[in-house]
């Protein structure tokens, strides 16, 4: 391997700079760890480090690259993006309305989901951020020498879903952990208007991002 421990190192602390800076990642964590619980937010935090995998693989490997160059690519996927952001900030502020006034001691069943759905909405939340594709085209060439090994790629992309992974499982635990209180009708309806809120605001600020 040509990549050193200090760069592995030093690529990790950015990884997690950017995994600790708030974002449709973050708000999705803790919005379905509040509503669904620690398993479910867990769940999403596995698929948030998955879409983070592939993007460093596709970063790698070129696919990322023309993403990021083709201003018609990157409007494809940024609308979808955008798109599904909306999607779940509707769903999360129809809840808000829906619940006025119900005692949540247990999930509704607006709130009841999968395992594998809590799983697919971070994927997709990660896989539907074109500046995901813009930060890891970036950031890989400047840790991978130009005589990198695919043992070196494959270690960063690793490093990457590990790093992301860790915070976004703490994030899903942490959350969980002040459930009880996060259950109480007025605070889940907060919650839910909050996330609702932020997710379009999200959305939007997505729309509006030129390649």
């Amino acid at each position: 391997m040509t990549t050193t421990a200090g760069q592995v190192a030093a690529f990790a602390g950015v990884i997690a700079l950017g995994a600790l800076s708030p974002g449709p990642d973050f708000a999705i964590v803790v919005h379905r760890s509040a509503v669904s619980g620690r398993a479910h937010g867990m769940a999403t935090a596995v698929g948030i480090a998955a879409g983070v995998f592939v993007w460093s693989i596709a970063a790698l490997t070129g696919v990322a690259t023309l993403l990021a160059t083709s201003a018609t690519a990157f409007t494809v996927v940024k609308l979808a993006g955008a798109g599904y952001l909306g999607y779940l900030g509707v769903r999360a502020l129809v809840a808000a309305v829906r619940h006025r006034g119900e005692i949540l001691t247990q999930p509704s069943s607006g709130h009841t989901t999968t395992l594998l759905a809590a799983f697919r909405q971070g994927l997709l939340c990660n896989i539907f951020n074109p500046k995901a594709a813009v930060f890891f085209v970036a950031l890989m060439p400047q840790f991978l020498r130009p005589d990198a090994t695919a043992a070196d790629t494959l270690t960063l992309a690793i490093v990457a879903l590990a790093v992301v992974l860790f915070w976004f499982v703490v994030l899903a635990n942490v959350v969980s952990v002040l459930r009880r209180f996060l259950t109480r009708p007025h605070v889940r309806r907060t919650i839910d208007a909050l996330t609702g809120t932020a997710l379009i605001g999200l959305g939007l600020r997505l729309a509006a991002t030129r390649a």
